[in-house]
Formats: C-alpha cells, structure tokens, sequence
C-alpha cells in the first residue's frame, strides 16, 4: 500500500488557520459567554498543537533505520497519535465538567456573537478536515489529527445550532447540553485510535490465520513443519513475521533457495513487509506453533 504524506506546506497551513479560529473563538466564547464557543476553541487549540506534533512525527518517521534503530523510526507517527488521542480525551472531560457546573448556575450568552464566531469557524474546519481527509485513511497519525479538526467542524455546528435556539428563543442550557454532546462523541471517535496505538506499541499480533500460513509454507518443496512464529506491527501498515522452520537435509544453498520461496509466498500472499526465515533440521522439531515464553 502506498502512504499519503502530506506536504509542510499543507501541515502550516492548516496549522495557522487552526490557530486563528483559536484566537477568533476564544475572543468570541468570552465576550458572548458561551461555554461551548470556549470548548470549539480549545479544541482547535489542540489541533494546532496536535497537526504540529503530528508533522514532526512524519518527518522523524522517514528516517532511515541506524544502529540505534534498526526498524527506523516509523513508531514515532504512532507515539504521536496516542499522544493526540489522550490529549482529546482529557480536554473532553474538562469541558464536561464545566458543562455540569454550567447546567447548575446557568450563565447569560449573547447568541448573536455566538452565532457568528461559530460559522467562521466552521467554514474553516471544513476547509482544515478536507485538507487532511485523504492522508487519515493511510495513517494512523494523520487520523487522529484529522479527528481534532473534525470534531472541531461538528463542534462548529453544533455551536451554530445553540446560537441559533439561544437567539430565536433564548434557551441557554442548550449551550452547556452540546457541550457535552460533542464531547462525548469526541471520546466515542478518539478511543479506537488510542486502542490502536497501544496494540502497536505493545506489539500485539496483528489479525492473520496463522493456521493457514503454516499450512501453506508446508506445501513448499522441502519444508516439513513450522514452529516458532513471531509477528508484530511496525506501525499499522508494517507487520514484521519471523518463523522457524524445519527442512530436509539439503545444502545450504538450496536452503536458501527454499527461504526465498517462503518469503516470496509470505510477501505476496499476506503482504507481510519484513520476513526472518530461520531454517532447521532437527531443532525444534516438536516446538509448538507459538513457543511458551520462557523459552523465547
């Protein structure tokens, strides 16, 4: 699969505009009085902060691998978006609680100011979530900074709504009330991305039929079993595969010939990126499929 990159150019852009949504809502949220105008701005506060990560994260990430990192430096897109994630968490349950506060001691909200801030806003999330939509179905780190700015849209127009109910008809719970509706659909959209992170990151196997890979390394000419099986995500593109297996007694140069095969049908077959072939005769023999861990 080919990995959407997004250019500098893109990342600041995107960044200054997020920026001045910031600076606009926050002016906006305290002169209306608006707890929810407060909570878009902060949010694209975290945005700002978190496409800023994010791109030193993809830079970082396009190292070549070294002595110090011999699989390079991919996991470090996938160390920003758990850091993204947990930072969109914790700003969601802020701003609930300040919600409840608010439904207890009610606070005056000029809906006109509101109403107009947040249709700025939302203009220019739309143009920030259409800049980095194509990128966040390739990369995990993309993802969760285009969920910052996507929450940040639906945030705008759920401002927008209140703004328009406060005006028309001066319902002013409706602003702490969407305040805790975005914010719990922000945590509903941001937990599969920490959950994600965390399964890399602890090197969770990824989902494959081992079963069948074992099977169909065996159909190769010369290959008896297959045991000791280690696979992990470099990030979530990446998976590395490591295997011993048994052989007939051949010479080495026809083992080679044998573990290239293997590696051919794991590449090809089950698009596994990094194949570590470890071919035996006798050891191992009666090893299980996955090995008991004291014996790794």
């Amino acid at each position: 699969m080919q990995e959407t990159k997004m250019t500098g150019a893109r990342f600041l852009f995107v960044t200054l505009l997020n920026l001045l949504i910031t600076v606009a809502e926050i002016a906006g949220g305290l002169v209306s009085g608006s707890l929810a105008l407060l909570s878009d701005a902060f949010h694209n506060l975290g945005d700002s902060l978190s496409i800023v990560l994010g791109y030193v994260a993809q830079r970082i990430s396009g190292k070549q691998q070294n002595r110090q990192r011999t699989f390079g430096y991919r996991r470090a897109e996938i160390l920003a978006a758990f850091v993204n994630g947990l930072f969109l968490i914790g700003v969601s349950v802020v701003l609930m609680v300040e919600a409840a506060r608010r439904f207890m001691k009610p606070e005056p909200i000029n809906g006109d100011i509101m109403l107009i801030v947040a249709v700025i806003g939302l203009l220019a999330n739309l143009i920030s979530a259409i800049l980095m939509h194509r990128g966040a179905e390739e990369s995990l780190n993309i993802k969760a900074t285009y969920l910052h700015v996507l929450a940040d849209a639906l945030s705008s127009i759920a401002v927008i709504i209140g703004g328009v109910l406060i005006v028309v008809f001066n319902i002013t719970w409706i602003d702490p009330l969407l305040t805790l509706l975005v914010s719990f659909y922000i945590i509903y959209e941001t937990w599969p991305v920490i959950h994600d992170s965390i399964s890399i990151l602890m090197q969770t196997a990824p989902q494959l039929d081992y079963d069948a890979i074992a099977a169909d390394i065996t159909t190769i000419p010369g290959v008896i079993r297959v045991h000791h099986i280690h696979a992990w995500l470099i990030d979530e593109n990446k998976v590395v595969f490591s295997a011993h297996v048994n052989m007939q007694d051949v010479m080495l140069s026809e083992a080679e010939q044998t573990v290239a095969q293997i590696r051919d049908l794991l590449v090809q077959k089950y698009h596994l990126c990094h194949v570590t072939i470890q071919p035996e005769v006798h050891h191992g023999a009666n090893d299980a499929l996955f090995v008991n861990k004291d014996r790794l």
